[in-house]
């Protein structure tokens, strides 16, 4: 259970991290905010990849699923960065 845990952090930190560094421009959120984001992409990303069909038949590490909780992500960080910089604005 601690270990699933851990390793939905350390993913959701890579996946974020990476999401951050793809997108243009400077991003101004925290950490946390990136593990969070990054954690919900991931597992949006799984889940719409095998939703579509997905099966990873010859085994190792899930490439596609990765890729597209990436590209979920970056969609989430932008519309988090939209929500509150109209927030902020007011």
């Amino acid at each position: 259970m601690i270990g699933t845990v851990i390793s939905a952090i350390v993913v959701g930190l890579i996946v974020g991290a990476l999401a951050r560094l793809l997108m243009p421009g400077k991003q101004d959120i925290g950490i946390i905010v990136t593990i969070v984001l990054g954690i919900l992409g991931s597992l949006i990303g799984s889940w719409l990849t095998y939703q579509v069909g997905y099966s990873n038949s010859n085994g190792g590490w899930e490439v596609i699923p990765f890729i597209v909780g990436v590209i979920v992500a970056i969609a989430l960080i932008a519309a988090y960065l939209s929500i509150r910089g109209r927030a902020v604005k007011r």
